[in-house]
């Protein structure tokens, strides 16, 4: 091939300084956001560490003189020094389960209602009406539950509770009276209450997520409105729902003041849900203020991080969970 023949290839311009300058300032940009961004997951990390540690270097003396029993031993008796944790961890288990049974089908009712079948006029009102309720502050709903709750529980509910199980096997223990009016099925009730917006915005807001095609290529097939939400809306919407309840039952196991109003701060253990007990919340905030010696602070302490781990598996089996479904979904 010719000199003349070979095709002529131009250097590419020199860039200039300005724009030279202007690259280096975006790289410097990049650079910081992404040293803020890392900063900040490494100081979630930091803090959550932070607190584990803390817990544990604070609850060593207690679980150093009590070992492994401390979590099965009822007895709590500031006087003579001896503790368990067994009656504030099996409160909390019970009153969360009562709020999870009460606020899910609710809750998934309620935002059915508002996806499906509400009014237009009426949605907005009645879903904002909703989402005022997480904004209530706790003690609020403490002080609601023992002066309007309690009372209608104790004339009303309960006695009629006890008179219709009193024969049924298993269930009369479950029911067993008197009626306080506060105790465990009261801290329960206003648990639910105040779990319920969290489970009804993030439900409805996943139900709204579904495509409309799927919908009324259901309803085309002959569904009918209950047979689209249960095998169309509810399986394309399951982990954000499930989501939801977790977050929901996450609120449940750590809430304190409205729990401590109604659920009669009773370390004791009862297989009647109508009867006083605690929780591990609530125990706290009772009698720190009262710990002066220091294995009662510790054993403080030691619930505190019992609640931390309870809290932490509860999480990681709804993140486990959720992989779970999403794998199986294909997501």
């Amino acid at each position: 091939m010719s000199e003349a023949a070979m095709p002529q290839y131009s250097a590419a311009p020199p860039m200039d300084s300005s724009r030279l300058a202007a690259a280096r300032r975006f790289s410097r940009k990049d650079h910081f956001f992404h040293r803020l961004t890392q900063t900040s997951a490494l100081a979630v990390l930091g803090i959550l560490v932070g607190v584990m540690v803390s817990l544990v270097i604070g609850a060593a003396p207690a679980l150093g003189t009590f070992g492994f029993g401390f979590l099965w031993n009822e007895s709590w008796n500031p006087v003579t020094g001896q503790f368990g944790a067994l009656a504030p961890i099996y409160g909390t288990l019970l009153t969360s389960a009562i709020a999870m049974i009460i606020a899910v089908p609710i809750g998934i009712g309620i935002a059915t209602f508002l996806t499906e079948l509400c009014p237009p006029v009426l949605r907005r009102p009645v879903g904002i009406a909703i989402e005022l309720l997480a904004g209530v502050p706790s003690i609020i709903y403490g002080i609601w539950g023992l002066f309007v709750l309690a009372p209608i529980l104790q004339t009303t509910v309960q006695p009629w509770l006890i008179e219709i199980f009193g024969s049924v096997p298993v269930l009369n223990s479950i029911f067993a009276g008197p009626p306080y009016g506060i105790g465990v099925l009261t801290a329960g009730l206003i648990l639910a209450i105040m779990v319920l917006p969290f489970i009804t915005s993030v439900t409805r807001d996943v139900f709204d997520a579904v495509p409309p095609m799927l919908k009324e290529s259901a309803y085309g097939l002959g569904c009918t409105r209950r047979e689209v939400m249960w095998k169309v809306v509810l399986p394309y919407a399951r982990v954000g729902v499930t989501g939801g309840i977790m977050l929901a039952l996450g609120r449940a196991l750590g809430e304190t003041m409205a729990v401590t109003f109604v659920i009669g701060n009773a370390h004791r253990i009862s297989a009647s849900i109508l009867a006083p007990g605690t929780t591990i919340s609530a125990s706290i905030a009772n009698e720190f203020t009262e710990a002066v010696e220091d294995i009662y602070t510790s054993s403080l302490i030691s619930l505190g991080l019992i609640l931390f781990i309870i809290t932490f598996i509860v999480l990681a089996l709804a993140r486990y969970m959720l992989l779970r479904i999403e794998r199986k979904t294909g997501g």
